[in-house]
Parts: structure tokens; C-alpha cells; sequence
């Protein structure tokens, strides 16, 4: 929470101390409300979201120590300033005990209310960006099926956290079964308008007639068939986010008709007369790129910039192999306790074939293949013999391409293959230095000597 004005309650029962207080506060700029009692102050904190409390410690009524121990269970993050006066000092140390961020002695020194009061702003602020980190990392690292230690997964997860606040339309590209749906969820998931609806449209899996019914509605009796009247998934989305998977295969007419919902966020149902406003945040997907269909005229330009506000690509998962293993594991677990079975973990032999494949089908395909391993599986180690033999019949890279090596030194032929198996392994340099036989720290040497 931004904090440019200061919610400061007041809490004195010495009406002339109380009144002086407020005025000298509120000429600081700050928002101040002012009560008589501790009962008052406790029950002003269950109401309102004050930044800071100033109360004194003698009061009629139950004492500034007993009100601060009860606001802080109700609320233990918010400062309490005590003010007692000199022969009380006993009391103050009391309440630092209780929770006290702080306790100023009466009659008030002005200025050093005001250097506790910067202290505590100072705090205050602390508190936040530390709660704003923390929501970024929870959002970066706990983000449902979508784990990732790579690099290239970490640029995803930064840019997610930085998009999902917006209200931009996002365009997530990447190949069959990298996650594209799940990267939507989690966008959602963390935007302005996690509390209403998401709405997923298979765009490939309708009929254009059928899609554009699915999409805006459409009356009773629009069409054979149309028996009752439809809402449609726009109208389902209102006041949350819609989103449009495999969005390259919408025909060229409804795409006309998609590009007039975007640019001015209204839908006419078909056979309908009336036009209906809709505020809905619009991600979209696809496994194509656009820019070649819009080259070859199958999509239209207008709507591809439209969509294209913000582009998310998210990686194959033969470009981050570091991840299989996490991502292994995480499925193996699922699976596990879907079919109620005691499983360990992967052989050494399994997860290097796992790491090794290529994985067309990407993510969706390493999910199918754990299941696959965890419903054969007799023991509590998942092993070749639990892998499809797709995993087996693929030929292994060439660790060096092809070529004349007659005319070049040692060193040379060292640096080709050097690089060769770094560009293999995807980048992975405890992986290639493993396949290398030598250490990470000697194939960084070499690596640079190179």
C-alpha cells in the first residue's frame, strides 16, 4: 500500500493534550482521528486501517498497555507509540515488551515526535516492500504447474509479475504443451481481477458458425437448433478475463468480427438487435506464428497488433532441460498420490533418458510419460523399464557435426566440441561438463581459455 498520508489514531483522555495532538498532526499533513479511551481506540483499529497509533498509557478505563496488547491481536503489524509521562518510564518499558514500536515521555518534545514519527514512516514502508517482495516471489516460484529454475523461465515469471497487474492484452506464444493455458490462469490468477470469472475458449475445437455463438451468444431461434437463448463467453467473462487458446486457427470473417469486440469492447449476440458493453481483460494463445500467417494472408494484420500488446513467448522444454528433473519429480508426486502409491523418486538411468529426450509434445508430454511410469510401476523407484520406448528410439545428437578437422590445432577441435555439448544440453553446464567427463569448474576454465 502506498502510503503518501499518514492514518494516525490518537488515543489521550486529556481533551487540551488530545486536541493539541490532533491540530499539530494534521498541520504535518497527516489524517488524524482522535479518541477518549483505550475501548475506543480498540474498537476504531477492527474498523479502519490505521498506519500508526499514538496513545497515552494512563487512561480511565482499561490502560494504554492492555488497548495495545489488544490491538495487536487484532492487528500486530501496526506501530504503537506510548506516551507516559517521567515517572512512568517503568510502564513504557512494559509496553515495548507488550509490542510498543516506540514510547515518547510527556510533555512531548515536538521535534522528536516528529523523528519517530519519520522512523516509523520509514517502517512502515519497509513493511511493504517487503510484503511486495514477497507476493513477487510467491508469484515467481509458487506459480501452480509452472515450475521453472532456468534462466528462461525466470524471464517468464519476471515478466508475468509484471504484466498481471495491467489490464494490457496479452499474446502468449509458444509450442504445443509448453503451458500456455497455465501462464493464463497465473496471470489471472495475480491481475486486478483475480475475483471474477476466467473464461477459456478453445478457439480450434468450433465451427466458425459454432464459434461465434460460443464466443458472443446468440437469441433463441438465431439459428436451427437455437433453441433457448445463449449468453456467450464474452458476456460470461464481464469484469474478469477471457482466454482465446489456439487464436491462429479463428477464420478470416470472425476475426473481423473478434477485432470490433476488441477495439470497442462490445458484443452483439447473433440474431440479436441490441449491443451489450463488456469489460473484460482479453489473453489470447497460439502454437503459430502470426507474423507468417499475417504474411501469407491467413490472419489479419489490424488484429494481430491488437493482440500483440504484450507478447509472452514461453520456451520449449528441450531449451531449459535443468527443469525436467523438478518438473519430473513434481508430476511423479502427483501421480503418486492420485493412484495411491509409495514412490521415491526416478533412477539415476530414467532421469538421465528423461533429461536427454527432446521432447516434442514438451510439458504435456513429460506429464503423460510420469503417469505412464507411475501407473507401471511396481516398486519405489521409477525406472527405464517404466519409459515408453519413444523415449529409447531417438537418435542420439551428434555431440560433433560433420566435418574436416585435418587443418585445425588441438585447441581448436577442443573449443568446437566444447561448444557443441554446451548447445546440446541447452546451456547446461553441470549436465555437459557431466557428459564431458570433467569437472564444472574445469570446463568453465576451458570455456574461457576458448
Amino acid at each position: 500500500m502506498a502510503r503518501n498520508r499518514t492514518q494516525i489514531l490518537v488515543v489521550d483522555d486529556d481533551q487540551g493534550h488530545r486536541s493539541t495532538l490532533a491540530t499539530l498532526l494534521s498541520d504535518w499533513g497527516h489524517r488524524v482521528t482522535a479518541v477518549v479511551d483505550g475501548e475506543s481506540a480498540v474498537d476504531a483499529c477492527k474498523n479502519s486501517p490505521f498506519d500508526l497509533v499514538l496513545m497515552d498509557v494512563r487512561m480511565t478505563g482499561i490502560s494504554g498497555i492492555d488497548a495495545l496488547k489488544a490491538i495487536r491481536v487484532h492487528n500486530p503489524a501496526i506501530p504503537i507509540i506510548i506516551m507516559t509521562a517521567y515517572s512512568d518510564v517503568s510502564n513504557a518499558v512494559e509496553a515495548l515488551k507488550a509490542g510498543a514500536y516506540d514510547y515518547l515521555t510527556k510533555p512531548l518534545d515536538f521535534d522528536e515526535l516528529k523523528l519517530t514519527l519519520e522512523r516509523a514512516a520509514e517502517h512502515l514502508k519497509l513493511i511493504d516492500e517487503n510484503s511486495a517482495l514477497k507476493k513477487t516471489l510467491d508469484q515467481t516460484f509458487s506459480s501452480g504447474e509452472v515450475i521453472g529454475q532456468s534462466p528462461q523461465m525466470h524471464a517468464v515469471f519476471e515478466m508475468v509479475s509484471t504484466i498481471a497487474t495491467s489490464e494490457a492484452t496479452v499474446l502468449i506464444t509458444g509450442e504445443s504443451g509448453t503451458g500456455k493455458e497455465v501462464v493464463a490462469k497465473m496471470i489471472h490468477a495475480n491481475s486486478n481481477r483475480k475475483n471474477g470469472p476466467y473464461i477459456a475458449v478453445n478457439c480450434a475445437a468450433l465451427t466458425e458458425t459454432l464459434l461465434e455463438s460460443e464466443l458472443f451468444g446468440h437469441e433463441r431461434g438465431a439459428f436451427t437448433g437455437a433453441e433457448k437463448k445463449r449468453e456467450g463467453r464474452f458476456w460470461a467473462a464481464n469484469n474478469g478475463t477471457i482466454f482465446l487458446d489456439e487464436i491462429g486457427e479463428i477464420p478470416l470473417a470472425m476475426q473481423a468480427k473478434l477485432l470490433r469486440v476488441i477495439q470497442e469492447r462490445e458484443i452483439q449476440r447473433v440474431g440479436g438487435d441490441h449491443v451489450l458493453k463488456v469489460d473484460v481483460r482479453i489473453l489470447a494463445a497460439t502454437n503459430k506464428i502470426l507474423k507468417e500467417e499475417v504474411a501469407a494472408g491467413r490472419f489479419r494484420q489490424d488484429l494481430f497488433y491488437r493482440l500483440n500488446v504484450v507478447s509472452l513467448r514461453l520456451p520449449a522444454l528441450r531449451e531449459r532441460r535443468e527443469d525436467i528433473p523438478p518438473l519430473a519429480m513434481h508430476f511423479l508426486k502427483k501421480f503418486a498420490k492420485k493412484n495411491e502409491k509409495n514412490v521415491k523418486g526416478f533412477t539415476p538411468g530414467a532421469m538421465d533418458i528423461l533429461v536427454k529426450y527432446a521432447w516434442p509434445g514438451n510439458v504435456r508430454e513429460l506429464e503423460n510419460t510420469v503417469e505412464r511410469a507411475v501407473v507401471l510401476l511396481m516398486g519405489e523407484y521409477a525406472s527405464e523399464r517404466e519409459l515408453p520406448p519413444a523415449l529409447f528410439d531417438q537418435a542420439e545428437e551428434e555431440i560433433v557435426p560433420a566435418r574436416d578437422f585435418s587443418d585445425m590445432t588441438l585447441e581448436e577441435i577442443e573449443r568446437v566440441i566444447l561448444t557443441k555439448v554446451v548447445e546440446n544440453v541447452g546451456g547446461n553446464k553441470s549436465e555437459a561438463a557431466r557428459r564431458l567427463g570433467i569437472t564444472r569448474k574445469t570446463l568453465a576454465l576451458k570455456m574461457q581459455r576458448s
